[in-house]
């Protein structure tokens, strides 16, 4: 049995979001921590111990990137869908302390992303997603409903013992506009992006104006169409930067202005789409 089943979105019924707005538009805020001397997300690889350039690079999001994105997110009424390293908990206590003070969604993303959540048999896999789930759930009063692997990594086992463990979705499949159910009882496919993506977009060599006028574009488009969801994708370390951090407040401008968008959390779409 196949995860999903193909499903062009020309022969579904029209999904309806809440109050009749066109695009549920929210923000997949990546909060990582990242492994000293081990490989993982880098502007400039180095094969070096220590490698303070990359870390350093990194580190900048949890020190000061993410207290500039946060304060962006709150001037427009952005609640963030927090895709969080269960690590995070003891290593950056006062990010979650912040993220629980404003209500985030709160979504597994594995331990930490310098491991891949790959190749482990099912045994074992349980008990890591249990621990991920328990120490997620205790540091903000919140058991996730939602996961993304690190690089959006599954094992063939993922989605049914996230089932088990009362997931609702995962975000690891960027194949659609929509929500769908997986071939596991219970669980859906919510949309994420790479493409509006802070990470893929900016190391590509693209600048703020071009993310913002990427925002706007994808917006509209999506509104045109209707009954269709918006991922935004931000790592601190990447939009947390000053100089794209003021694009990043535009952009937000601009789809809190609209007044056809469902401002949320993908827990939130995961929840309607379950009901509708």
């Amino acid at each position: 049995m196949t995860l999903y089943d193909y499903s062009p979105i020309t022969e579904r019924p029209a999904l309806e979001w809440p109050d009749g707005k066109r695009v549920a538009f929210y923000v997949g805020l990546n909060i990582e921590h990242f492994l000293p001397d081990e490989p993982s997300t880098s502007i400039w690889p180095l094969d070096v111990k220590p490698d303070a350039l990359n870390q350093g690079w990194r580190e900048y999001g949890s020190r000061v990137g993410i207290w500039r994105t946060i304060d962006i997110l709150d001037r427009h009424g952005v609640r963030a869908s927090a895709l969080v390293n269960s690590m995070v908990a003891e290593h950056n206590p006062q990010i979650i302390k912040a993220g629980v003070e404003r209500d985030w969604a709160w979504l597994a993303h594995g331990q930490t992303n310098s491991i891949l959540h790959t190749g482990y048999e099912p045994d074992e896999e349980r008990r890591i997603l249990t621990d991920i789930t328990t120490t997620i759930e205790t540091a903000t009063g919140k058991r996730p409903k939602g996961w993304m692997g690190p690089a959006l990594t599954e094992t063939h086992n993922t989605p049914e013992l996230l089932g088990e463990l009362g997931y609702q979705y995962v975000l690891d499949w960027t194949n659609d506009d929509q929500p769908y159910r997986l071939n596991v009882p219970g669980m859906l496919s919510v949309p994420y992006t790479l493409e509006l993506n802070d990470l893929g977009l900016f190391l590509r060599g693209l600048s703020g104006p071009d993310f913002l006028q990427m925002v706007k574009d994808q917006y509209d488009v999506l509104r045109e169409e209707g009954g269709r969801v918006m991922a935004l994708a931000l790592h601190p370390f990447v939009i947390g930067q000053p100089f794209r951090a003021k694009y990043l407040n535009l952009a937000l401008e601009y789809i809190a202005a609209q007044s056809d968008v469902w401002l949320t959390t993908s827990d939130e779409i995961a929840a309607h789409y379950l009901t509708t």
